[in-house]
């Protein structure tokens, strides 16, 4: 299943204002909510993310659009790792992306975007 939240509804029940549609750091859900090793989709500022739980508060953010084929789907990417670099495997086409940069490692000139992620209180912070 993937979970989609909009910041608004994430502020009503935290009792905090939702921050308006800019650049910066977004609160998106509670670090606990991410299952390690899966991947979920959230709408963030109006953008579509996935985010990847890889470690008790190690969280990956990248784009949720397939850079190759236009499709909404890499939340249900395949995490993996070429040496120490977190990877992310396109579910449609199988194109490899470092979580980290974007770059993919399996097509030349195709890229992922990859975002900043924080863990305050608890919670996921994504930078757009």
């Amino acid at each position: 299943m993937t979970a989609t939240l909009e910041l608004g509804a994430l502020a009503a029940a935290t009792g905090e204002a939702a921050p308006g549609i800019t650049a910066g750091w977004h609160r998106v859900c509670l670090v606990d909510d991410l299952e390690p090793a899966w991947g979920e989709a959230a709408l963030v500022a109006g953008r579509q993310i996935a985010l990847f739980r890889t470690g008790p508060a190690e969280v990956f953010a990248v784009a949720h659009e397939d850079p190759a084929t236009g499709a909404h789907v890499m939340a249900r990417g395949i995490l993996g790792s070429r040496g120490a670099r977190p990877t992310i495997a396109s579910p449609l086409h199988k194109e490899v992306y470092d979580l980290e940069t974007g770059e993919c490692f399996s097509t030349p000139g195709l890229s992922i975007a990859a975002f900043s992620t924080r863990v305050v209180d608890g919670f996921v912070e994504v930078e757009l």
